[in-house]
């Protein structure tokens, strides 16, 4: 098993703590090398074409795509974006909930094209970089690949 995971973690910027967050859960069983943009790897790009190229660059030398689920993710164009690119790509994609998410959080475009879709567990995320094609609620219930149900804003 490949302990170093290059991946490219899509996320809603007020959820970035949760990347070192899941690092720490995973501790010694993967190191996580990340290449989205983060607070410490700012960009103060205002031109959409040129932020498209470089999030494209930076999925795609990521080995894997993880989108962390939080309470606002579907709400962010960018993170939608982000996926549709991983899709287009051929990347894994990986979905974790992280605390506080619930079923309705999940972007349109991961119900879309997750190849799984975890909570915010050691085992469960573990599994899913390893190939293992789960699809879980935020609760943990088993739940049917590319259905996500909405409720009313």
């Amino acid at each position: 098993m490949d302990k170093i995971k290059h991946t490219f973690i899509s996320h809603y910027h007020e959820d970035e703590e949760n990347i070192e967050k899941m690092r720490s859960l995973l501790g010694d069983s993967y190191t996580i090398k990340n290449s989205s943009v983060t607070s410490d790897k700012f960009n103060r790009a205002k031109d959409p074409d040129y932020i498209k190229q470089m999030l494209r660059e930076r999925i795609q030398w990521a080995g894997k795509f993880i989108c962390l689920i939080g309470p606002h993710t579907h709400e962010s164009e960018w993170v939608d974006y982000e996926i549709r690119e991983a899709h287009k790509m051929g990347k894994e994609i990986i979905g974790v909930y992280i605390w506080g998410a619930t079923d309705a959080d999940v972007p349109e475009a991961l119900s879309e094209y997750a190849d799984a879709l975890v909570g915010w567990n050691r085992e469960s995320i573990e599994k899913a970089l390893a190939g293992d094609s789960t699809f879980s609620n935020a609760d943990g219930t088993p739940r049917r690949a590319g259905y996500v149900e909405r409720g009313t804003c």
